[in-house]
Parts: structure tokens; C-alpha cells; sequence
């Protein structure tokens, strides 16, 4: 019975990383073209924001409680499926 109750992390398998790693890479462009290439004029149509910043900001910190939240809850996956004897 002890063997049954084995388990290890899903590690790199987690859903939560793949979809962390997504909005960090689209988070880290957006925010580049925030800093470096948005003009006046975007700016000046957007009501005085620079949404790409704000936007690229915003999923970087999303990424990041993904990556949290994978770190203090992560799946556990049984070692070998039950019910195979």
C-alpha cells in the first residue's frame, strides 16, 4: 500500500509553466515596444497612456503568479498508473 501512495511533481509537464512561459514571452515583446517603440502619437491616441507598456507590465506579472503559483502548489503525478500489477 505504501507504493500506491508514491507521487512526484509534474515538473515541466504543468500546464501552469506552459502558459507562464506564453505570457512571459508576449509580456517581455509588449513591453519592449512599450519602452522603445511606441511614438508620441500612439501615446496621444491611447488618452496618454502607453497601453503596450502597461499591457507588457501586466503579463509579466501574471507569468510571474504562475510561476508562483506552481512553485507552492504543485501537481503531484503518481509515479506508476494504478490498477497495472
Amino acid at each position: 500500500m505504501a507504493d500506491e501512495s508514491r507521487t512526484h511533481r509534474a515538473g515541466v509537464f504543468d500546464v501552469r509553466l506552459v502558459i507562464a512561459l506564453l505570457m512571459g514571452v508576449y509580456g517581455l515583446v509588449i513591453t519592449i515596444m512599450g519602452l522603445g517603440f511606441t511614438t508620441d502619437e500612439e501615446i496621444a491616441q491611447s488618452a496618454g497612456v502607453n497601453i503596450n507598456l502597461w499591457a507588457g507590465v501586466g503579463m509579466l506579472v501574471f507569468a510571474a503568479l504562475f510561476v508562483v503559483w506552481t512553485r507552492l502548489r504543485p501537481i503531484r503525478v503518481p509515479e506508476e498508473p494504478q490498477g497495472e500489477e
